[in-house]
């Protein structure tokens, strides 16, 4: 913590972190719905009109836990990514899926609080959207970095023409992964949003009694989401 805070600012901080830390507790007995700053406050000690000088709103502290998550899973990726050659691209790749899934294991209540069904009555803020992104450039950078190098070797078998109505969201998408044309895109999601399905089935106990070498097969997967993006894996 920087020496330049003042007394009451290192205070608050060390409080804003205790009533995250114990709320991330209560995810995990309660749920994201079950959150409540008054049983937060009742844990801590607390005053229930004290917390509020923290977090005015449950969906305050909701926000601030759904940052700390997905700045978490960020930081995994970046520091997964970066351990890897810059022009191993399929490596880059599979470093990057275990990181996720590393991370969704070591904390399923937060990854269901980012992946899981949406909190009802909540919208998340505009706020979370930078660190939301974090992974998903480190993503993008990789898919860019081998189109660019001409590492990209699609499957032989032509896919279905992209449909026009797409070539605007794809200017969108874009911003994230830039220099690629279209069909690049639309496979990249298509990837993107395999790793997270996966991981959806692994957490939400729908591969149990049915894959029992979880690890073991999520590489193979992985490596397959790897060629059909034509990544080398």
């Amino acid at each position: 913590m920087s020496s330049s805070l003042t007394a009451r600012e290192r205070v608050r901080a060390e409080l804003t972190r205790e009533i995250t830390d114990v709320a991330r507790r209560q995810l995990a007995v309660e749920g994201a719905s079950g959150l409540s700053l008054r049983a937060v406050a009742r844990e801590m000690g607390m005053a229930s009109s004290a917390i509020y000088r923290y977090f005015p709103s449950r969906d305050d502290l909701l926000t601030a836990l759904i940052i700390d998550s997905y700045n978490a899973v960020g930081e995994a990726v970046e520091k997964a990514d970066a351990a890897v050659p810059p022009e191993d691209h399929g490596g880059r790749w599979m470093a990057v899926c275990h990181a996720v899934r590393n991370w969704a294991l070591a904390h399923p209540h937060e990854y269901a609080l980012l992946y899981g069904s949406p909190v009802p009555g909540y919208r998340a803020p505009q706020d979370t959207v930078p660190a939301a992104l974090r992974d998903t450039a480190v993503y993008g950078r990789i898919v860019s970095d081998a189109h660019r190098a001409g590492a990209l070797n699609p499957p032989d078998t032509a896919p279905p023409p992209v449909p026009p109505s797409f070539h605007e969201d794809a200017a969108r998408v874009r911003e994230l992964i830039p220099d690629v044309p279209d069909d690049v895109i639309v496979r990249s999601l298509i990837v993107w949003t395999g790793l997270f399905g996966w991981l959806n089935f692994e957490l939400f106990g729908q591969f149990t009694n049915v894959i029992l070498d979880l690890t073991a097969v999520f590489d193979h997967a992985m490596r397959c989401q790897a060629h059909t993006l034509g990544l080398p894996a």
